[in-house]
């Protein structure tokens, strides 16, 4: 289960193949220091208050069971996940574009954000708890007044869990003692967006399980 916290246009594609068809995802400039442009919708989503498909971390399709068993990278310990370690030594801290579920459903242009995006988000916008077309979520407001809205589209392990209530958001980062350093975190987890009750925080999830996707891309 997930970690209890105090506090699309198109279908999924090929493993290999970016989508054919052409990018038509809208994205707003919330004015952020960086540039990064956020997508309106989740991957899967084809509107703003859509969950959306799940994924586990470093995965490209969405599936029934997130499990370590069915998961991609697991192969019989989570603390060695192949490919993907928190130690550079060993493997990579960040996901690959071809393991990234926004580039390979969305194209290159799109990504998975990074630890430091999701957290230019938290810090430089205003969020307000609200609904959308009836849907639980949160408004997200950048320094220049336009907003995006994250549905609280929950997460999923043998089954959906937590929908309407929270928000679990992946970023294409693992955890690591290098960046930001979370209690009892380990490389068996990467870093999310959380949104519960209480408001939202970077926290972590582990990478087997189902979340949500928010693509970003660079300025235009």
């Amino acid at each position: 289960m997930a970690v209890a916290l105090p506090l699309v246009l198109i279908s999924c594609g090929d493993d290999k193949d970016e989508p054919e068809s052409p990018d038509n995802h809208e994205y707003v400039d919330l004015g952020l220091p960086s540039g990064t442009l956020w997508a309106t919708c989740n991957v899967g989503a084809d509107s703003p208050e859509q969950y959306g498909d799940y994924f586990a971390w470093g995965e490209t399709k969405p599936k029934d069971d997130y499990s370590r068993n069915t998961y991609k990278w697991y192969n019989g310990s989570m603390d060695m996940l192949m490919k993907y370690d928190s130690d550079s030594r060993y493997g990579k801290g960040e996901l690959d574009p071809e393991d990234d579920a926004a580039s390979m459903n969305w194209g290159s242009q799109w990504r998975m954000p990074t630890l430091e995006q999701l957290q230019e988000l938290l810090e430089k916008c205003d969020w307000q708890r609200t609904q959308k077309n009836g849907v639980n979520g949160r408004l997200a407001t950048g320094p220049n007044g336009k907003s995006i809205f994250f549905p609280a589209a929950g997460g999923r392990s043998s089954q959906l869990f937590n929908d309407g209530k929270c928000g679990y958001y992946w970023s294409r980062t693992l955890c690591s003692p290098d960046k930001l350093v979370i209690e009892a975190t380990g490389q068996g987890e990467a870093y999310i967006l959380f949104q519960g009750s209480q408001g939202n925080e970077v926290w972590y999830n582990s990478r087997y399980e189902g979340c949500t996707v928010r693509p970003v891309r660079a300025s235009k």
